[in-house]
């Protein structure tokens, strides 16, 4: 039997986002949005040393692409995460 390194799914990835007045990106890696399809905000483990605050957005880049990208609330960074 060989062996096999455990790989996390989904591991969010820093990226550089231009918000606009509101806090909605308006680029993503130096590309302009095109529309938003989306927005939500997760508030979990609050219970928790470790709990979670983010404020998530489902785009489309004007190059076609559909992302999601979410600020980290407790830290403010931005960061992308594949399903």
């Amino acid at each position: 039997m060989t062996s096999r390194a455990t790989r996390r799914l989904a591991v969010p990835r820093p990226v550089s986002v231009n918000a606009g007045p509101g806090g909605a990106p308006v680029a993503v890696g130096g590309m302009p949005v095109e529309a938003m399809r989306e927005e939500w905000v997760v508030e979990d483990r609050w219970w928790t040393d470790k709990s979670v605050r983010r404020r998530y957005f489902e785009l489309v880049l004007v190059d076609g692409r559909n992302v999601v990208v979410f600020r980290d609330l407790a830290v403010g960074r931005w960061l992308t995460q594949r399903a």
